[in-house]
């Protein structure tokens, strides 16, 4: 009986690392061992940095309240504490989001703080 190959299958993988690979630069584009080795350490990449994304964004949300606050006389660890004591919700994101785009909206949540 003649050796079966399972080329359907196999070609179809080829392709899919193949088609992942589009737009990589010479070999790591079109030879299968180096694409595999490049999509591969891409997709590493790809997930490390969804989580380094979360925390640069929320350093950028509490540099963005912490330079607001200090307009209005507080620090921004103060101005979280007094948040918490006057039981407001709002998150980091909708602060700094206010903050940059409402200063008049902001001015008056710190005002009621105070």
């Amino acid at each position: 009986m003649p050796r079966s190959t399972n080329n359907p299958a196999s070609r179809e993988k080829r392709k899919k690392y193949l088609k992942r690979a589009k737009g990589f630069y010479a070999g790591r584009s079109k030879l299968i061992r180096t694409v595999k080795e490049t999509v591969d350490r891409a997709l590493v990449y790809a997930t490390r940095d969804r989580k380094t994304r979360k925390r640069e964004f929320r350093s950028l949300w509490i540099i963005r309240i912490n330079a607001a606050v200090r307009e209005h006389g507080f620090s921004y660890s103060k101005f979280m504490f007094a948040l918490k004591k006057a039981d407001i919700s709002l998150d980091r994101k909708q602060l700094a989001e206010m903050a940059v785009m409402d200063p008049e909206g902001f001015k008056s949540l710190v005002e009621k703080i105070k």
